[in-house]
């Protein structure tokens, strides 16, 4: 279901609704069921004994059960589909509106550093660095404006991540202002010397495949495109590249640009292992020297992580 700022009391009713469905659709099993067993009962008001009418009569109540199961599964699919598309109608524009009006405002690097702290710090570290195989991608040194734009798409729906979604929320991090704010420090900070790059195998051919499908958008060397909001993947984790490669590929990334999804659907494993390597082995140019910690947050515990990613 899609968490968006939407007329609450319009999803209650239509939430009542499904369940006044799934409610009827149990009812009318009970009465099925009830108008089955009364023909089972001779004259008398016993049970008729088992016998090959019997068995076929419980066959048939079985299925009954199964189709209004499937009636009630489907409604319940149906309205949820529903909400969910009506939600996205509503939220779609408001969400265009603040990506929008971010990218032109002035940030506010201070305010940023305060924000980061709050809500940023404790799965992303006080480096913005991530943790290494756990899910929690690098951010530091990404560009600005791909900030913005997730943090917008996390707000609509767009990517599925209800950590995020909270934190990202208008009631947690605020307006527009306060995601330029929180982009552009995120933005300013070096990455780290010492990603996880997964295999050091078939680098070759990642390379080769990278520079025929991926290198027109993300560029030569990952480092992406602000005025596409193309993100820079240069660096990142390779575990988390794995995981959002395959997100895409099968739509829970709903965000993702439609002509990746084309081109990557017919890429086998071994090709995806040798293009995510190739990637998380690419050195940016912004990489923070060895031994480096950010000065704002000196007192921070670094040696606590966060849960992994499943």
């Amino acid at each position: 279901m899609i968490y968006c700022y939407w007329d609450r009391g319009r999803i209650r009713q239509r939430m009542i609704w499904i369940k006044d469905t799934l409610t009827s659709s149990r009812y009318r099993i009970f009465l099925i069921k009830k108008k089955i067993r009364s023909r089972m009962q001779d004259k008398t008001g016993s049970l008729a004994s088992p016998s090959r009418g019997h068995g076929e009569t419980m066959r048939k109540t079985r299925h009954a059960h199964r189709t209004w199961k499937r009636i009630a599964l489907a409604s319940l699919l149906a309205a949820s589909a529903s909400i969910q598309a009506e939600a996205f109608k509503h939220t779609a524009p408001e969400h265009l509106k603040e990506f929008e009006e971010a990218l032109k405002l002035e940030p506010n690097i201070d305010n940023g550093r305060r924000l980061f702290k709050t809500y940023c710090i404790t799965c992303h570290g006080p480096e913005g660095w991530g943790v290494a195989g756990s899910g929690y991608p690098q951010i530091a040194g990404q560009l600005k404006e791909v900030i913005i734009k997730q943090l917008a798409d996390f707000r609509a729906g767009n990517r599925d991540n209800p950590i995020m979604r909270s934190f990202s929320s208008r009631r947690s991090l605020g307006g527009p202002q306060e995601i330029a704010d929180v982009a552009a420090y995120v933005s300013s900070l070096p990455m780290t010397p010492r990603n996880d790059k997964g295999f050091n195998l078939r680098l070759e051919e990642g390379k080769r495949i990278y520079d025929e499908l991926c290198a027109d958008c993300h560029g030569e060397k990952g480092e992406g495109d602000h005025k596409k909001h193309v993100p820079r993947i240069q660096g990142q984790h390779y575990s988390y590249l794995m995981r959002q490669f395959n997100w895409i590929r099968n739509g829970r990334r709903r965000n993702a640009d439609k002509k990746m999804v084309e081109q990557i659907q017919d890429m086998t494993p071994r090709e995806q292992t040798a293009v995510m390597s190739y990637v998380a082995h690419i050195r940016p140019d912004n990489v923070a020297p060895e031994g480096w910690r950010n000065p704002d947050f000196d007192n921070f515990d670094r040696s606590w992580r966060p849960a992994k990613i499943r």
